[in-house]
């Protein structure tokens, strides 16, 4: 499964995802738009590591965000390393759970809503 999360295609599909997300920096304060050309220069080293089994993801960066209701809640926020990684795993499993799943399942799959009751 690792080739299959490692594909290319795979890689660029999940980096779009991430891109357009855009999102917060991690721990290492690498923004979203820096990602390209960190993957270009190292690409090849993140891919030995989990080949060999041997990347660790980074720690993850504790943010407080208010509610509405006066409470705070924390928000967890991986690096973009990590989220496109977590993305290129996410899209191989999906595909393989698809078939898996029943026709009136929908929880957190993509473009699968509960039928509107009124």
């Amino acid at each position: 499964m690792i080739e299959q999360v490692l594909n290319r295609r795979n890689v660029m599909r999940a980096y779009r995802q991430v891109f357009a997300n855009k999102g917060s920096a991690g721990v290492d304060g690498m923004p979203v738009k820096e990602l390209y050309k960190y993957l270009t220069n190292n690409r090849e080293r993140i891919e030995s590591e989990l080949r060999q089994g041997k990347y660790l993801p980074q720690a993850i960066l504790g943010l407080e965000k208010l509610k509405s209701n006066g409470k705070t809640r924390l928000l967890g926020i991986p690096t973009v390393v990590d989220r496109l990684l977590q993305q290129a795993v996410g899209q191989v499993i999906a595909i393989k759970f698809e078939m898996e799943f029943e026709d009136y399942s929908y929880g957190f799959r993509p473009n699968r809503n509960a039928p509107k009751r009124y």
